[in-house]
């Protein structure tokens, strides 16, 4: 499922994905100091993203070897759910090093359109997105998941007991459900044509 993501745009590895992904998760699922949290982490691209955003605050992970932030590193998994808890989002290189942390987004969200309920930092995700070539993971306090790409929602996480409803998938379109390392996922299907350019590499 993962590839099937990695698939709707360039430079995205599905390892450093479903590593983000993970995260995500724990963050949806443990919250800090007893409380629900949100956050974003923007995924590859990063050079555009830096320039379509700015520091909130002095940039806690400014300094730090590159070897010591890389998102499936032990410790640098246990720091950014501390620092999950400062508004801003996460940007993350496409070879999965946490590079910057609490950063407030600036691209142009005129003409972004969420799905109704959804907030700020989903708005914030969905522009990123258009703006650059980059895939954002959104936590909810509402402790979904939700993946976008190109402006849109292409995946969601979804804890088990709200698949009794369908009403809260907000994935636009066909879309596919599987099960992956302990996670619900569901992913927007690639359209036919989409589908044949990846087939023939173009």
């Amino acid at each position: 499922m993962f590839d099937k993501i990695c698939k709707m745009t360039d430079g995205c590895h599905p390892q450093v994905l479903e590593q983000t992904i993970q995260l995500a998760v724990e963050v949806a699922r443990e919250g800090r100091e007893g409380r629900k949290v949100g956050t974003i982490f923007v995924l590859g691209d990063e050079e555009a993203v830096l320039k379509e955003s700015s520091p909130l605050i002095l940039d806690p992970l400014q300094g730090h070897p590159s070897e010591s932030k890389k998102i499936d590193d032990v410790n640098m998994r246990e720091t950014a759910k501390e620092l999950s808890q400062l508004d801003g989002a996460f940007v993350v290189s496409a070879d999965g090093i946490v590079i910057s942390a609490a950063r407030y987004l600036n691209a142009d969200s005129t003409g972004v359109d969420v799905p109704l309920g959804l907030g700020t930092r989903h708005m914030a995700a969905a522009a990123i997105t258009r703006a650059t070539k980059s895939v954002a993971v959104v936590v909810s306090e509402s402790s979904v998941v939700r993946v976008f790409h190109q402006g849109k929602i292409i995946g969601e996480i979804i804890p088990e007991i709200w698949m009794l409803g369908r009403e809260s998938i907000r994935v636009e379109g066909p879309y596919a459900e599987t099960k992956s390392a302990g996670l619900h996922i569901v992913a927007r299907e690639l359209p036919d044509k989409a589908k044949e350019e990846k087939g023939n590499g173009s």
